[in-house]
């Protein structure tokens, strides 16, 4: 009786997609969209591409308003940004970049690497981070705690917390299963948003969620239940809601036109920086 009292209280799957294909990235969700109700998390792109191929990786470009997270599944890169940090981050590393008042930064394949895949996460800045200095996070492999079967990219889960600081109560974690293990995700208390996109395998989650695909689960503090079918992996997002409005540039997300215009006039001014250094095209 207990058994099915349980399963019944298990959060249902609302809304499933397969985003939109744009060359070597799939966009599940992007501020315009799924986004709106889904924030904090605004914005997710699943990537994968083979170096051989000529994609030479993503060149300097700017955000304001916006953290990114980038979880590096396969393949090392290279990254620069403003803030004056440059390196190597290795597959399984993850590039926390919290944009505030705005920033420019790249990443492109390390010599030698022949495939690269991974998730970029954007999430959306509480009023008191939107404009304010920006600031980079890169975490090696080993630097990514684990509970179980999930790593923790932001936030926390059992013992294990991520050495990012969360601008708002959220959790983002990289999980695998293997074929047949089940798996019970219990959010924190308010974390009424919650979904799930999986990279490789498959899911059973209350319905099935294939390769690819992201699924939206119903607004509840409610369990989530998975059973994999076949070696699954994939990325889970559970948050309070972010509560401001979403006012959009073309890289920007903030709260308000006024953030979003001082955000802006700093993306310029950095960019014309950039280009006296001959850093940009």
């Amino acid at each position: 009786m207990t058994a099915a009292v349980v399963a019944t209280e298990a959060r249902a799957i609302v809304y499933r997609t397969r985003g939109a294909q744009h060359g070597p990235i799939t966009r599940l969700m992007s501020p315009g969209d799924l986004g709106e109700f889904l924030k904090p998390f605004v914005f997710l792109d699943l990537f994968g591409f083979d170096v051989g191929g000529g994609h030479k990786g993503f060149g300097m470009h700017p955000h304001s308003g916006i953290a990114t997270l980038t979880w590096l599944i396969e393949g090392d890169t290279l990254y620069e940004d403003t803030t004056g940090e440059q390196g190597v981050l290795h597959g399984g590393g993850v590039e926390w970049m919290r944009a505030g008042n705005g920033v420019w930064h790249t990443g492109a394949p390390a010599p030698g690497v022949k495939r690269v895949r991974g998730f970029q996460l954007w999430v959306a800045l509480p009023a008191s981070e939107e404009n304010a200095p920006a600031q980079s996070i890169y975490l090696a492999p080993s630097q990514v705690p684990q509970e179980g079967p999930a790593r923790v990219l932001l936030g926390r889960y059992g013992a294990a917390q991520s050495a990012i600081p969360a601008p708002a109560p959220m959790n983002y974690l990289a999980v695998e299963l293997k074929d047949g293990e089940r798996w019970r995700y219990t959010p924190p208390a308010g974390h009424t948003i919650g979904w799930v996109a999986v990279n490789a395998g498959r899911l059973d989650a209350g319905g099935p969620v294939d390769t690819g695909e992201l699924a939206v689960f119903e607004e509840s503090g409610e369990a989530i239940d998975f059973t994999a079918r076949g070696d699954t992996s994939f990325v889970l997002g559970s948050a309070v809601k972010h509560p401001h409005e979403l006012v959009m540039g073309h890289y920007s997300v903030h709260t308000s036109r006024a953030t979003l215009d001082l955000g802006e006039a700093e993306i310029r001014r950095i960019g014309a920086t950039l280009r006296k250094e001959g850093r940009l095209g």
